[in-house]
């Protein structure tokens, strides 16, 4: 199965307020230590969810990097 082509990535001003982990549908995202989230990158499949849900407005989607 190839992987999806997109990503996302949370900035470092992520505020750890949880709501991106009860929108992604594939339960990629978490909260690390209680200071902020974390994307699973084998998990993600780049949907944007998270991204519209933010309210801090730090989650992006980005294409995947290829893989070296």
């Amino acid at each position: 199965m190839n992987k999806p082509k997109r990503i996302a990535r949370i900035g470092k001003e992520c505020v750890a307020c949880g709501s991106c982990v009860t929108t992604c549908p594939k339960g990629a995202i978490a909260i690390a230590s209680g200071v902020t989230a974390r994307i699973d990158k084998d998990r993600c499949i780049g949907c944007g969810k998270c991204a519209r849900i933010c309210p801090a407005d730090v989650i992006t989607i980005e294409e995947r990097r290829a893989a070296v």
